[in-house]
């Protein structure tokens, strides 16, 4: 179950993240609101997590899952370029996840 929680926070991460780009400086409201509120959700999942899984494990696979997917949405959401080196950089981090998965007990 911490694995699954750990992969909400790390969504929720990506929420959040592209949260950002919408609050345009935390001047609109009700994108910054739900910015917000994904952040301390996101935070609140992690610690969480961390009650059972190695706290270098946790952190690295959050912060993986965030950069993962606030990429593809970066690309499907707001037109960002694709090309050969980004696309071969979120493969070894996906690696990089699942390794960690594995090489951990939990």
């Amino acid at each position: 179950m911490a694995w699954v929680t750990l992969v909400v926070a790390g969504l929720l991460e990506v929420g959040w993240a592209i949260g950002l780009k919408y609050t345009e400086g935390f001047t609109r409201l009700w994108p910054s609101v739900g910015t917000l509120l994904a952040m301390v959700v996101s935070m609140w999942l992690l610690g969480v997590a961390m009650k059972s899984l190695p706290v270098g494990t946790a952190y690295s696979v959050w912060v993986g899952v965030g950069a993962v997917g606030t990429v593809i949405c970066g690309i499907v959401l707001l037109g960002e370029p694709v090309n050969a080196a980004r696309l071969i950089s979120l493969a070894l981090i996906i690696a990089g996840i699942v390794g960690l998965k594995l090489a951990t007990p939990a």
